[in-house]
């Protein structure tokens, strides 16, 4: 079975934290699957590309989904979230899955 990429777990899991946070009105739910997606992308840094480059990732991970917020205010929520999520999968590419 082929693995998926850590660019795409973290990025499916901004996507997916808003997306499900929007649809279901449970803030709380959106923020269990920004979650889980995340530590799962961490494990998948750490693996490929060291505990400090993991460690540089979640916090852009992190960075990314408080940065949304503003960003939202002035171009929408959903053009802000598709770009955080571009912006946190090329690094992850960057940095870790091409190397994997």
């Amino acid at each position: 079975m082929a693995k998926v990429p850590a660019a795409a777990v973290a990025a499916s899991g901004l996507i997916g934290g808003y997306g499900v946070a929007r649809w279901t009105k449970k803030r709380q739910l959106g923020g269990a699957v920004l979650a889980v997606a995340g530590a799962a992308a961490a494990q998948q840094w750490r693996q490929q590309a060291g505990g400090r480059a993991a460690g540089a990732l979640t916090a852009a991970y992190v960075v990314a989904f408080a940065g949304s917020h503003p960003l939202a205010k002035k171009v929408g929520a959903w053009p802000a979230v598709f770009g955080v999520a571009g912006a946190v999968a090329l690094a992850s590419w960057a940095v870790a899955d091409r190397r994997g």
